[in-house]
């Protein structure tokens, strides 16, 4: 069989029709290749450890894919072509090598079919993507029906890559990672930067530039240059034909007069002093004047009038994942950008600024631990346009690790610059969850990274449809927060986040928050002061409703009664009773819960039950219907109310006794007592465990000898055995863990079952 070297390939791939196998072909440059391949006709078949929507377009288009590399599947194929991140022990390479089949690059075959017609290279570290799209864009509606090849997903131009046989130019976007755009030979090239980058593949700058240089050798027209980039400038001015362009007063091609606005920018032009005219961008940031600058030089060189070079600006759209925008409202605005580099962030950044939010919020995962390593001084003063900073783990893109370097790594630079607003969050997954809670109305959030970062501001984006819905819902005057940690509102300090935090302040907004959890399928969690209440460290999904302030911190005396909304304090009720000479109700100061979680659990202390002193319950159903019920009309059991478990209470009447001053004040004094002498000050839950029909279950556990036991920062209270304390940090999973220790030891030791009477809610960390 015909070795690559042999072959012409520019004949083969352009003029004739073969059997092409491409391994790796659901990555956005070999996704490319094989939609060129498909329109020159070719018999196309791709191989990946995965798909992706590309790879579907390009099935209906006559692609044959395989979700796994197998070395059959490319056994008759004429010609085989491969990505950088293919390496050599893949199967399909293997077989290829033994049966002497022709296997060449990605870069290797985009050269040959660009060389079938008159080529544009866009290359350079930063704005390659953008620039080769707003090239193409600027030709085809120049009427030059150009051919085209870009790095990523391009709703403007229809695809990523096309093959126009009606025109002269071939549009592509040139890698220089991995040396390879020395394989080409285009008529015109635009460079729009060179600089330290891609250390994993260069020893050094001097490196990069040797590549750079011969590519610019190998170009037989005009070099078009950005003035401003030094480096840039020193390798292009020695070209038989360099042409510039940028701010710089020396630029052949300038940009004056710059109004960057919100999501777009305006700017004069002028060509060799000659005011040429004005250009509205319809993209942001002073980098993308400068990249559309290029465009306007080498669109105007090849013939195409400024007023339609204009216009044609005036309707571009970004690339998928620059500068992209995922959600917009009248609160919050979310945009996603690829910027890895420190660089390409600082530019992102300085965009993002100029938008004109009130804070500018970021999600950053590093690429590659080569780079991080090589570049982290440069990342910590590249965010210095962010309010806030979340720094996740790299994306090793194929990357071993590096020993001591992770996204720590660009956390500690960042914080080391001076910026007071960073964190590391090492667990991808948990990133929109940090962002999420930090954000106010007024914000932009912006996902940087070339990695998989953007999923999680598609997560956030996904929330915040629901979390703005529901502010629609709770009103000006009540709260809505995303990712509101359960610690920070029970009395035990642990617990996951909740989705959906909600306050609502009145009866109707909350009568409609069900409705509406109910019409979206949302699960709905109802939570007080968080006492008797365990949540795991995984959070409650769904909407965590709060009601608080408004009508449900309300507490009115009439008479012997006394109306309490469930937002309030149950020794509120104890000291309402005592300002109107009403007894009876003191034993609720001794309880550190609200009226809600008192109602719910039938709480009690000193002998005393919640329901002992109520009158009536009024509480919403399911549907958000309102209703009245006495005690009587109700089901109600030792620290179980069965009728308030699919029922929200709202309010209660609680019923006192006329009593002189100093009994009320007696029997207060002896409830603080009783408190303060058999319940622990540290932070607790309460009550852990219902007490067995023998034996109380603190004296039980006092008697196993289980005071003092500890499972990481969850402690067995030595005051009370049927406590658990949070010494300071403590996980749900350690208090979990230590109340099935307290089980065990019970089962074996005395045959007993201890029931927790603590609510244990939430899901797995």
């Amino acid at each position: 069989m015909t070795l690559a070297s042999e072959l012409n390939l520019q004949e083969m791939l352009t003029r004739e029709r073969h059997r092409v196998h491409l391994v790796g072909v659901a990555g956005s440059g070999m996704s490319g290749i094989a939609a060129l391949l498909l329109e020159l006709g070719h018999d196309v078949s791709g191989s990946d450890k995965v798909g992706s929507w590309e790879v579907d377009r390009l099935q209906r288009l006559g692609l044959r894919f395989r979700a796994e590399h197998r070395a059959e599947d490319a056994s008759d194929a004429e010609l085989v072509i491969y990505s950088s991140a293919i390496r050599e022990t893949n199967p399909i390479r293997v077989a290829a090598a033994i049966a002497g089949q022709p296997v060449v690059r990605r870069a290797e075959a985009l050269a040959a079919i660009m060389s079938g017609k008159r080529g544009i290279l866009v290359v350079g570290m930063h704005g390659k993507t953008t620039t080769s799209a707003m090239t193409a864009h600027v030709l085809r509606e120049g009427g030059a029906h150009p051919s085209h090849y870009v790095g990523a997903e391009i709703p403007l131009l229809g695809s990523n890559a096309h093959w126009d046989p009606r025109g002269e130019y071939f549009v592509a976007e040139g890698d220089e990672s991995d040396g390879t755009i020395q394989l080409f030979k285009p008529e015109h090239t635009l460079v729009l930067n060179v600089e330290e980058e891609h250390l994993d593949f260069y020893a050094d700058l001097a490196a990069i530039e040797k590549v750079f240089s011969r590519l610019l050798d190998q170009t037989s027209g005009a070099v078009f240059y950005c003035a401003d980039d030094a480096h840039c400038a020193r390798i292009c001015r020695r070209h038989s034909r360099p042409i510039s362009f940028g701010f710089s007063e020396r630029a052949d091609y300038r940009g004056t007069n710059i109004d960057l606005r919100d999501f777009a920018s305006v700017f004069d032009v002028f060509r060799r002093g000659e005011k040429l005219g004005e250009a509205v961008l319809n993209v942001p940031g002073r980098h993308n004047v400068s990249n559309a600058l290029g465009v306007i030089a080498l669109a105007s060189e090849i013939g195409i009038p400024f007023d339609k070079i204009a216009a044609s600006l005036g309707r571009f759209q970004h690339a998928r994942r620059r500068f992209e925008i995922k959600y917009q409202s009248e609160r919050f605005l979310l945009v996603d950008d690829y910027a890895h580099h420190p660089t390409e962030i600082s530019a992102t950044l300085a965009t993002a600024r100029a938008a004109g939010r009130k804070r500018v919020l970021t999600m950053f995962q590093p690429h590659r631990y080569s780079r991080t390593n090589a570049l982290r001084r440069e990342f910590g003063r590249a965010f210095d346009n962010a309010d806030r900073v979340v720094v996740t783990d790299i994306y090793a893109a194929s990357e071993k690790p590096l020993p001591g370097i992770s996204g720590q790594t660009i956390a500690d630079e960042i914080a080391a610059h001076g910026h007071r607003g960073v964190t590391y969050q090492p667990r991808l997954g948990r990133v929109h969850y940090d962002v999420g809670n930090m954000i106010a109305s007024g914000d932009l959030i912006l996902s940087l990274g070339a990695g998989n970062i953007h999923e999680q501001l598609s997560s956030l984006a996904a929330d915040l449809v629901i979390a703005e819905r529901l502010k629609g819902i709770a009103g000006e005057e009540g709260d809505v927060r995303l990712y509101e940690p359960l610690a920070k509102h029970t009395t035990l300090r642990v617990g996951g986040p909740a989705q959906f935090w909600v306050e609502p302040r009145t009866d109707a907004a909350f009568a409609e928050l069900i409705r509406f959890c109910r019409g979206e399928s949302l699960p709905l969690f109802v939570l007080g002061r968080g006492s008797n209440l365990l949540v795991r460290d995984g959070g409650i999904r769904g909407v965590v409703i709060h009601p608080s302030g408004g009508d449900f911190d309300k507490v009115e005396v009439s008479g012997n009664e006394i109306t309490a909304g469930v937002g309030a304090k149950l020794k509120q009720i104890a000291y309402a009773g005592k300002t109107a000479g009403l007894g009876g109700l003191e034993w609720m100061e001794g309880i550190p819960g609200a009226v809600g979680g008192a109602l719910r659990m039938n709480a009690g202390a000193m002998g005393a039950q919640t329901f002992e002193n109520v009158v009536r319950v009024r509480y919403l159903d399911e549907n958000g219907d309102a209703h009245e019920k006495t005690p009587a009309e109700m089901e109600v059991h030792y620290r179980h109310v069965p009728t308030l478990e699919r029922n929200y209470a709202v309010s209660a009447v609680f019923k006192g006794t006329p009593a002189p001053a100093e009994e009320i004040e007696r029997r207060l004094d002896e409830s603080q007592e009783k408190r303060r002498t058999t319940q622990p000050a540290a932070k607790s839950a309460g009550c852990i465990f219902k007490n067995p029909a023998s034996i109380p279950a603190g004296k039980l556990v006092d008697e196993l000898g289980l005071k003092n036991t500890r499972v990481g920062n969850a402690r067995v209270s030595e005051v009370h055995g049927n406590f658990i304390v949070n010494d300071g940090g403590a996980s749900a999973a350690e208090v979990l863990e230590l109340i099935g220790k307290i089980q065990n030891t019970a089962r074996k030791k005395r045959g007993i079952e201890l029931e927790t009477e603590v609510q244990i809610v939430g899901e797995e960390g």
